[in-house]
């Protein structure tokens, strides 16, 4: 049995045609104010323009982007972004789960670090240690 994905009691269909008035109350404060503000960002109100031109245009086409700090949108659901983690753009394909949430969450931008052993030379005793 597969989980069915929703979002506040709503499946993607239902969300989907959640208008702006509507999706907001249901989003986090910070979150909210953020699009409440969006006419005095540029990069945001640009990027929503961009999205709904994609959407109509061509909706399979990936939209590469920088701005991190975007609110995933009703309007978005189905569409995929390119988002710049600081070395290159993660696709992230936006589903009812991401709602609410900025993309730069879905683009980790520090990967994990593996420590091992000392290299070569890097000790007085790991110059006697056979190369593999």
């Amino acid at each position: 049995m597969v989980k069915k994905e929703l979002f506040r009691g709503m499946d993607e269909s239902q969300a989907k045609e959640l208008s702006m008035e509507d999706f907001l109350p249901l989003i986090n404060a910070r979150e909210r104010r953020t699009m409440k503000r969006v006419n005095q960002n540029p990069r945001l109100k640009q990027l929503i323009e961009i999205a709904r031109k994609v959407k109509k245009d061509n909706p399979k086409k990936v939209i590469k982007t920088h701005v991190r700090e975007a609110v995933v949108l009703p309007e978005w659901i189905g569409l995929t972004f390119g988002v710049y983690n600081g070395k290159e753009f993660k696709n992230v394909e936006i589903t009812v789960k991401h709602l609410g949430k900025r993309l730069g969450e879905f683009a980790h931008s520090t990967g994990r670090v593996m420590h091992s052993g000392p290299g070569v030379g890097a000790t007085r005793g790991s110059k006697f240690v056979p190369l593999k």
